[in-house]
């Protein structure tokens, strides 16, 4: 046997099998098996200087229950929470939260936690199990300061009882 013949022989076997080894990894993807929503957990993330203190899509109430805290060092004013969901979600909405005056250090709402996107606001099932996915973005401004910050955020969850 020739040595291109040899040569041939083997790539196109080998080629065979990286083939079906590449479809069977395409159907698996196609079917969900792979999608990283079912493997990485549930996140609520702000930039630095806001945090979540609780983060919840919440089937019982049909809302996303949120409360905020302040960790930028100062008091601000003009305080405002706007989520939008993104097309990753099954529920839909766009919502604001005028928060008003947030003092350092302070948790708002002080115990339990604010209803946002409920069955006025929001379109969809919070059926358990659902994806809630949405963008988010608190505006404010800064005692003795006259420009408005903005600090933007994701909240990545399903919907839980």
């Amino acid at each position: 046997m020739k040595r291109g013949q040899a040569a041939m022989e083997f790539l196109m076997t080998y080629g065979w099998a990286i083939l079906v080894v590449l479809a069977a990894i395409g159907a698996l993807a196609y079917f969900g098996v792979l999608s990283p929503d079912r493997l990485l957990p549930s996140k609520c993330t702000l930039s630095p200087g806001f945090d979540f203190g609780d983060c919840k899509a919440d089937a019982t109430t049909e809302s996303l229950r949120i409360s905020i805290y302040n960790g930028l060092g100062t008091d601000v004013k003009n305080v405002t929470f706007v989520v939008n969901t993104t097309g990753g979600s099954d529920i839909t909405c766009s919502e604001t939260w005028d928060i008003g005056i947030l003092a350092n250090g302070a948790t708002i709402p002080t115990s339990g936690a604010y209803e946002l996107c409920n069955e006025t606001a929001a379109t969809g099932d919070y059926a358990e199990g659902t994806r809630f996915d949405a963008s988010v973005k608190v505006v404010y401004t800064k005692f003795g300061e006259s420009v408005s910050h903005t600090v933007t955020g994701k909240i990545t969850t399903k919907v839980e009882i």
